[in-house]
């Protein structure tokens, strides 16, 4: 083989690597999950990576889905993270102006300062929790 066979080889092997899995280049921390929501920005790289090139396509979601890197994290929501409903389990005994601004620091980087008015309690049954609180936002108003 020549030299620029070779090196034709090597640069269409690197970019085919590049182009496989982006679930598990992007969100190396997903890797493990079994099963939840499928993220469909994952979904749609892969996707293009199928149209584009149909064995790294094939095998970019197949990496991904055996990683488990193509799910969502437990309790995000997808979409933009502005816009995503979080879930923080926190024991009702221990929730306080304080520590409900202190875990919503730590979960959206945002700092808040909450008073006792501005906290309303609700509990939810099983089920949407994004509906439900589509829901309790339409009966306020």
């Amino acid at each position: 083989m020549t030299w620029t066979k070779r090196a034709t080889c090597v640069m269409l092997s690197g970019v085919l690597l590049m182009q496989t899995a982006c679930g598990t280049l992007l969100y190396p921390e997903r890797r493990g999950q079994e099963s939840g929501k499928i993220d469909p920005t994952v979904a749609i790289l892969n996707g293009i990576g199928l149209l584009l090139f149909i064995v790294p396509g094939l095998i970019a979601f197949a990496v991904d889905f055996s990683t488990g890197a193509i799910y969502l994290p437990p309790g995000e929501a997808a979409g933009d993270d502005d816009d995503a409903t979080r879930v923080i389990y926190m024991d009702p005994d221990e929730i306080t102006p304080a520590t409900l601004a202190a875990a919503i620091q730590e979960h959206t980087g945002k700092q808040v300062t909450l008073t006792e008015r501005d906290i309303e309690v609700m509990r939810f049954g099983q089920g949407d929790i994004a509906q439900h609180l589509r829901d309790a936002e339409t009966t306020q108003q």
